[in-house]
């Protein structure tokens, strides 16, 4: 299922680009009212987060700050951008998209993180994935991934990846090691995009097993290849 890992390793660089490029925003203390949405997305030389938030005609995404990624996913310069540049094109989009999707999306209560993916056709994913609170605590489940309209103003196909959270805690005898992790899907036969961005996010980093209904047993490496076996 290489698409299943593809698609996984893009959510966690993008994971991982929000977090460090939010950190290094707020490094600068930007005024709150600039900087409602950030948008990731990867270009040829890396990650470049736009900080913005759209007007009220819903027809710009006005970027107050943009970081830029440097040598690694932990590294980003920020630039400040007076006054704000006008996007029509992905950023508008995909900021639209996230908030169709979080429209529809009904959750528990706890914070959600969107991400957005681009999809064939022009399309776009949107990843809604309960957020991490608690350092060494990695939920898991209660994710939905949409598929959106190129304008991202409708939903085209909703997918339930999971349905209740398991907060993976580690919670294991002092001096013990995992091996593995393990889970059972009831809504598909395949593991899914954020079964892989479970399993980069984690640590330590342990594969994890995957039972489905259809009596099937997958393993996510560390890398986020996808192995299948029988139960």
């Amino acid at each position: 299922m290489p698409e299943v890992t593809a698609r996984g390793r893009l959510l966690y660089e993008c994971d991982q680009a929000a977090w460090h490029s939010s950190d290094a925003v707020q490094a600068v203390t930007p005024p709150r009212e600039l900087i409602g949405r950030y948008i990731a997305r990867k270009s040829d030389s890396g990650w470049i987060v736009a900080f913005g938030h759209l007007n009220d005609a819903r027809d710009r995404f006005l970027v107050a700050y943009e970081a830029t990624q440097g040598a690694t996913l932990q590294e980003f310069a920020v630039k400040k951008l007076d006054p704000p540049r006008e996007d029509s094109s992905f950023l508008l989009f995909a900021a639209r998209a996230i908030d169709t999707a979080l429209k529809d999306f009904h959750g528990e209560t706890r914070r959600y993180n969107a991400a957005v993916l681009p999809a064939n056709n022009d399309q776009l994913f949107v990843y809604v994935m309960p957020a991490q609170t608690q350092n060494g605590v990695y939920p898991l489940g209660g994710d939905v991934r949409y598929l959106i309209s190129p304008d991202g103003n409708a939903i085209v196909e909703k997918r339930q990846l999971h349905k209740s959270i398991i907060e993976n805690r580690g919670d294991l005898p002092t001096g013990a090691a995992p091996a593995a992790g393990f889970h059972t899907h009831v809504l598909s036969d395949v593991p899914e995009d954020t079964d892989v961005f479970y399993v980069l996010t984690r640590r330590p980093a342990v594969p994890e097993y995957i039972g489905t209904t259809n009596k099937k047993l997958y393993v996510i490496a560390i890398d986020g290849t996808i192995r299948e076996g029988k139960l």
